[in-house]
């Protein structure tokens, strides 16, 4: 019986991970523009997109100071995080400096109710002007139709659902599997005994018909 426990232990786990997992919202940088550099002598700039606890993540195209970059979302730095649906993260843009701690263009708390129509505009005077798209994330003026949401909520419930009962399925076959070939092992013992047995007495039975006397 231990296969089914261990299923079963992995089902508790995943039905804890399958609301994070369905709920994440991907976010990816549309485009930046930064107004000053911070950099002595009029080197290329460093910079970067990081959340707190996260890894960076480097802006290698991003070089030069008022000039608007834009991004696809599909380049092999992206996405820059994940957002929980009912969490927000303490974010930032940063030039990475060699000699000095890091400057920072901007810093600020990204949550996903920020971002309207998928889109949300990060402008800082004389630093910086950046657009962050995340399309899973709903906006907190409530833009987005109720429909829309419902549906989205429903799909995702639907998703959890099939694999709880997918998998509970299949602990119960398994389960029962077991019980049934344990049931039929136990049913073999007993009737190999039962035979062995009734050998023993038609031995006797024999012996007594010739009238032969044990030795």
């Amino acid at each position: 019986m231990k296969r089914p426990r261990l299923l079963l232990l992995f089902l508790y786990h995943l039905s804890g991970l399958i609301p994070g997992i369905l709920s994440s919202r991907v976010v990816t940088l549309g485009s930046i523009e930064i107004f000053d550099t911070h950099e002595w002598f009029g080197s290329k700039p460093n910079v970067y997109f990081q959340c707190r606890g996260e890894n960076r993540t480097f802006l290698p195209d991003v070089k030069q100071s008022h000039l608007q970059y834009t991004f696809k979302g599909e380049e092999s730095w992206q996405p820059l995080t994940e957002l929980n649906e009912k969490k927000c993260k303490r974010c930032g843009l940063f030039e990475m400096d060699s000699f000095k701690p890091d400057d920072v263009f901007d810093e600020w708390e990204l949550c996903p109710g920020d971002f309207v129509d998928g889109k949300y505009v990060q402008f800082k005077d004389r630093e910086v002007n950046a657009t962050l798209i995340c399309l899973e994330c709903s906006d907190s003026n409530g833009t987005q139709s109720s429909s829309s949401n419902g549906a989205s909520i429903t799909r995702k419930s639907s998703v959890a659902l099939v694999v709880v009962i997918c998998l509970l399925t299949s602990i119960i076959m398994i389960a029962v599997t077991t019980v049934i070939y344990k049931y039929w092992q136990k049913r073999k013992r007993e009737q190999d005994q039962a035979r062995f047995l009734k050998l023993f007495e038609e031995g006797d039975d024999i012996e007594d018909e010739l009238g032969l006397d044990p030795v």
